[in-house]
């Protein structure tokens, strides 16, 4: 730019410097022609006596090459030179002059090439009497130009010198904040950045310190239910503000706050942003539905349920099956006979139910693990003979039956348990558009104004040091999820019914 820019100025001072000269030339020669002296000398018998030594004055005065004052046939009565007066004016560029223009020219002279002013010479009568020609050598015209290009082309020089330092320092300062980067990379590195940025499941949100955001991904939107481009906007309203300006005041991280915004609670991690000299300049939260958390260790928690209660099934046959040993090591056949056929008998029961007239496997799975663990509770665990499954549809999933059927059978455990002759009974057909499950305890019942709240999340019956309040929630919520509902009816101390109806095609019935 700087090559660039001299250039142009340069060729633009050369034709300056050229225009001024041509321009002072022809105001000298229109001085001259109308000055009364000269005029008058054209009368005279000697017009170079009076003409050359003025001449003279106002050239030296004046800093011009020549002047030079002639009549109509080009006669000079005016020179640098003296031997050239009375001798004729050179350069064939008179013509115009004698016309009447005032004009500048370039011609090759006397004295060599030179840019000239000529003006006509008017007598009193407005007659054309002469014309005078005043010229600076281009010679001396280019000699100007070199010198004043000379100066600028140091100046620029010196100018491209410190630009250069400038660049260099510069670069490498900005290679140090990009840690080397090249901008390719950082074009690379942006785009995986923006990937990642909007793929993650958590909500990520960063502002600055005046509280403007400058980052939010797609699932923070969703999560805060914003639709738009939301960048420079103030993050109050939007988000719990009050949060990210006290992480900022602070200067600490904040990992795992609950906090409740609109609705919904939501874990935040917020960490504060510095510059490279320390100084906060803002804030990036990352959040995340807490519901969604608490789904997925409800899930993990009944898949754990689900693994200990085929574990009980296994310690109770393998009680059994030491039992049994030591009847025969103490050659009390007779016993061990018995046990076999009542053990045999009620198997053949349970699994003539299971396994013919239950088809679908992950309920069979299921009910074998329940049947354990009600054993090993001495829980009498019936399931009605008059029971029918197919194959569940494709949409109902092994987690989704797993919370449905593991918490509201749990539950029926716990209401009986501590009972004399405590009993649970399941019932399953799909005959007609719905599936339906439907458990029955022998307990002491449920109390008619606690019904409405055996859904709500956190409510509990049970007492001691951990109580819960998660179990039939989550069955309710699994139940909506496949567009199904469930019933309860109950009396206290005649038990207590749940009824699960989910529909087949998943559309609500």
């Amino acid at each position: 730019m700087i090559v660039l820019l001299t250039g142009y100025f340069s060729y633009k001072e050369s034709n300056q410097i050229e225009e001024n000269k041509g321009r002072l030339a022809l105001e000298l020669a229109k001085s001259i022609s109308f000055m009364p002296s000269v005029i008058e000398a054209f009368d005279s018998d000697d017009p170079a006596k009076m003409i050359q030594p003025l001449a003279e004055k106002i050239r030296k005065s004046t800093g011009a090459e020549f002047i030079v004052v002639g009549n109509r046939q080009g006669i000079r009565y005016s020179h640098p030179v003296p031997s050239e007066i009375g001798k004729k004016m050179r350069g064939g560029d008179n013509n115009r002059a004698l016309k009447g223009k005032y004009y500048v020219s370039k011609a090759k002279g006397s004295l060599g090439p030179s840019l000239r002013g000529k003006a006509p010479i008017y007598n009193k009568q407005g007659e054309i009497i002469g014309l005078v020609s005043v010229g600076f050598l281009l010679e001396d015209i280019n000699e100007q130009i070199t010198n004043n290009l000379q100066k600028g082309l140091v100046v620029s020089f010196l100018a491209l010198i410190v630009s250069i330092i400038g660049s260099y320092v510069l670069s490498r300062d900005i290679r140090k904040d990009t840690m080397g980067l090249e901008p390719y990379e950082i074009a690379a590195l942006y785009k995986e950045k923006n990937a990642v940025y909007h793929s993650v499941k958590e909500g990520i949100l960063a502002i600055k310190k005046d509280g403007r955001i400058t980052n939010m991904n797609q699932p923070a939107k969703r999560l805060l239910n914003i639709e738009g481009s939301v960048r420079n906007m103030k993050v109050d309203g939007l988000f719990p503000s009050e949060y990210l300006y006290e992480v900022m005041k602070r200067g600490n991280p904040e990992p795992d706050k609950e906090m409740y915004w609109k609705g919904q609670t939501v874990i935040v991690n917020c960490t504060p942003l510095r510059n490279r000299s320390g100084e906060i300049t803002g804030v990036v939260a990352s959040f995340r539905d807490k519901t969604e958390i608490e789904q997925m260790l409800n899930t993990l928690s009944e898949v754990k349920q689900y693994s200990d209660d085929l574990r009980s099934q296994t310690h109770e046959y393998t009680n059994k099956l030491y039992v049994l040993y030591g009847l025969l090591q103490l050659g009390e056949y007779e016993e061990a006979i018995d046990m076999i056929k009542n053990e045999t008998q009620l198997l053949q029961l349970q699994h003539s139910v299971v396994f013919r007239q239950i088809q679908d496997t992950k309920v069979q799975a299921i009910l074998l693990g329940k049947l354990g663990k009600a054993s090993e509770k001495k829980i009498q665990f019936e399931i009605a003979t008059d029971s029918t499954l197919e194959v569940l549809p494709q949409h109902i999933k092994l987690s989704k039956l797993i919370i449905i059927l593991g918490n509201i059978i749990d539950n029926a455990f716990d209401a009986v348990s501590g009972l004399e002759s405590p009993s649970v009974k399941l019932f399953v057909t799909d005959i007609g558009s719905d599936i339906i499950f439907e458990v029955e305890d022998n307990g002491t019942g449920i109390k008619e104004k606690d019904i409405p709240q055996l859904f709500n999340r956190g409510y509990t019956s049970k007492t001691g040091s951990n109580p819960r309040g998660f179990g039939l929630a989550n069955a309710d919520k699994a139940v909506k999820e496949l567009n199904g509902i469930i019933e309860v009816h109950s009396q206290p101390e005649s038990g207590t019914i749940f009824t699960v109806y989910l529909p087949k095609n998943n559309q609500g019935s």
